[in-house]
């Protein structure tokens, strides 16, 4: 016979932990985003274009960062502390999302293993994933995110995670951890009941510095279709991966993914973002699903034709990347990050994001 007191004690353990109740959904039909069942910036349209189910998102995949090497922490020093701090960094990244939610950005990219911390690196010495070694989960990482979904969750935002990064996959030891943290992320997930959030299991997985073949293009798919046949109540989580820029999907990625990730870095003639989205609606495999950047360098927002006025032009949604510096004063990428709306350059995004989403 349980005793009451014994009872009281067993609910109170993790087993019997309330489970979240979201308040954000996002769902796909056809082309179209969905949040909570209604089609994204509703009913609008911009210079005779459709915005009604597009989903306008950032690159801000820093969001959780930390750098575990002693070594080179000491690079993201904050000017005013000249000390790192990851809570801090999330802090300010939590403060800031109600102003890019009021000017229409209702998505955005962060990465369990971050992004370069210095914009462009050929080496990455530093240790940033919230991965370990055999593909479990570190806490402290995990923490930070949850508490960036749940804010993203009360504003009605969605979340691009994304799981693996080409400069730190070699922080995970082989091929089976790799596939072990790809089934741990996807449980947390789905345990914590997060609705609002789109996987990305890796970033550009046709470059060459991925170390595990399992991540390069060609075998890719088979992490995509890991994350697919894992459900909790019967839902699953929708999922697909990125190409670096100016780079059109393979087939197998196509076929396995719920939408389509392209990127737009290296593209300097705004015609050919309108050639890559034709493009990729022709690969093999391709049926009625969103297109969209999540990540692309290039800005010119005042100008009448630019990567995003022309991404949205063929009804693709559109993702700013600004890798800015170190030095707190620009960008979204560089440790120690600012994340306000506080560079000419974020500035001009915004106030085009605004425009065109009649945020």
């Amino acid at each position: 016979m349980i005793r009451r007191r014994d009872l009281a004690s067993l609910f109170a353990t993790p087993l019997f932990a309330a489970v979240k109740k979201p308040k954000t959904s996002v769902s796909i039909r056809g082309d179209m985003f969905f949040i909570n069942g209604k089609p994204t910036y509703q009913g609008r349209s911009w210079k005779g274009k459709k915005i009604e189910g597009l989903l306008m998102n950032s690159r801000v995949v820093q969001g959780i960062y930390d750098d575990i090497n002693p070594e080179t922490a000491v690079r993201w020093a904050y000017p005013d502390t000249k000390k790192w701090d990851a809570n801090r960094n999330t802090n300010e990244f939590i403060a800031a999302m109600p102003l890019w939610r009021k000017h229409g950005l209702l998505a955005f990219t962060i990465n369990l293993q971050g992004g370069s911390p210095e914009g462009y690196s050929k080496s990455q010495p530093w240790n940033n994933s919230a991965i370990a070694e055999d593909g479990s989960l570190r806490p402290d990482y995990m923490a930070r995110l949850e508490r960036i979904l749940d804010r993203a969750d009360a504003l009605g935002m969605v979340a691009i995670v994304g799981y693996y990064y080409f400069g730190q996959d070699q922080r995970v030891k082989d091929e089976s951890a790799v596939k072990r943290g790809v089934v741990n992320a996807t449980q947390w997930l789905l345990d914590k009941n997060y609705r609002n959030v789109l996987v990305e299991v890796n970033n550009e997985c046709n470059i060459p510095a991925y170390d595990h073949a399992i991540l390069k293009q060609d075998r890719i798919h088979e992490l995509i279709e890991t994350v697919r046949g894992m459900t909790k109540g019967g839902r699953r989580l929708l999922v697909g991966t990125s190409y670096g820029g100016r780079s059109i999907p393979l087939p197998n990625v196509v076929k396995t993914s719920d939408f389509i990730l392209i990127h737009g870095n290296g593209v300097t003639d705004p015609k050919r973002i309108t050639e890559m989205v034709r493009e990729t609606r022709k690969v093999e495999g391709y049926r009625p699903m969103p297109v969209l950047f999540n990540e692309d360098d290039h800005f010119d927002f005042d100008k009448p034709e630019n990567n995003f006025v022309n991404a949205v032009n063929e009804y693709c949604s559109w993702g700013y990347f600004d890798p800015g510096n170190s030095d707190y004063a620009d960008g979204y990428q560089c440790p120690p990050v600012n994340w306000g709306i506080n560079s000419e350059r974020k500035k001009g995004f915004f106030k085009l994001l605004k425009e065109i989403t009649g945020a």
